[in-house]
């Protein structure tokens, strides 16, 4: 767990808090909760209130905090971030977050940034960058940082991007690919490039990972998915969870309750359609389950979502 620097002499921490009060203001014309920008991969959040723990899902995705503090549960692993942090995934991973410390007078603001494997893999390559593993270059999926002035300019830019509609979308993707340059670069490079992710042409957990996501309405047995990508058992289980937090079961269910629960949010299904949809013969188990990971039957749970203005259910 994180633990926040109180009072540091730090050089970078404090040309980092110069550039981040210059974010601040360049957010303040975004309402309460989650709002998509004109830039497609840009989104903004806000709160003004602490909020509870809200189960949902890390998307491949880069999101700084600019003010206040947030606190994520990954499987077992609990993690605050603060301001000039940041928390990275580079697949869909079940979570629960909650925003630690806001007020009116000093919301919570972050930002983030969706992006892709291939968007990665595109830089690593045309740059000719060589990302050197650590630790058998097998790594959590997703993780917690520390930004570098560099990065936080580049956001800087961006925002400011948002006034010029003419500019905006062709520059704006020369400003990710170049955010993505330097992360490759940095301290973090070999985190966000993790081989047994994004080697898709040898069998191993990263082709696991894509074909439970790709496949998670379809019923399988541990044992079955090993043989089918020639892994051990207890092979895929250790390196399943290294990178998950969770075992494939436990990954293929938090998959179709969330994608339930998307469904039925978004008027496309009830809950006896949606939970059939995402490959669940009985309805009841469903309802258990949702309640388990939702804290509520799925109705309930969809109505207070759409009576909380600006709630996300993504993390």
């Amino acid at each position: 767990m994180r633990k926040k620097i109180i009072g540091s002499s730090d050089p970078i921490l404090t040309t980092n808090q110069k550039v981040l009060d210059q974010i601040i203001p360049l957010t303040e014309k975004f309402g309460e909760g989650r709002t998509e920008t004109v830039i497609p991969f840009l989104s903004v959040i806000r709160r003004s209130n602490p909020t509870s723990f809200v189960p949902g899902v890390l998307t491949p995705s880069f999101c700084l905090i600019v003010q206040g503090a947030k606190k994520i549960h990954l499987g077992k692993e609990k993690i605050q971030y603060y301001a000039g942090d940041f928390v990275a995934s580079l697949i869909d991973m079940p979570a629960q977050g909650h925003v630690m410390t806001a007020s009116k007078s000093k919301p919570f603001i972050s930002l983030r940034i969706d992006f892709t494997k291939k968007e990665i893999a595109d830089v690593i390559s045309e740059a000719g960058i060589h990302v050197k593993p650590r630790d058998n270059g097998l790594n959590s999926a997703a993780f917690v940082g520390k930004t570098d002035p560099d990065i936080l300019e580049l956001f800087v830019k961006l925002l400011k991007l948002l006034d010029k509609p003419e500019e905006s979308l062709f520059v704006s993707e020369l400003v990710k690919r170049e955010m993505i340059f330097r992360l490759m670069k940095g301290e973090y490079g070999h985190l966000f490039f993790q081989p047994v992710i994004f080697d898709k042409k040898v069998n191993g957990v990263g082709k696991v990972i894509e074909w439970i996501k790709n496949n998670y309405a379809t019923p399988f047995t541990v044992e079955k998915l090993a043989k089918i990508h020639n892994m051990s058992v207890s092979g895929l289980h250790q390196k399943f969870k290294t990178i998950t937090t969770m075992s494939p079961l436990q990954y293929q269910k938090q998959l179709r309750l969330q994608e339930a629960r998307r469904l039925i949010l978004s008027g496309s299904a009830d809950a006896a359609s949606a939970a059939f949809d995402v490959g669940y013969e009985s309805p009841s188990q469903f309802s258990r389950e949702y309640k388990r990971l939702f804290g509520q039957p799925p109705m309930k749970d969809i109505k207070s979502l759409r009576k909380s203005p600006g709630l996300d259910p993504s993390i």
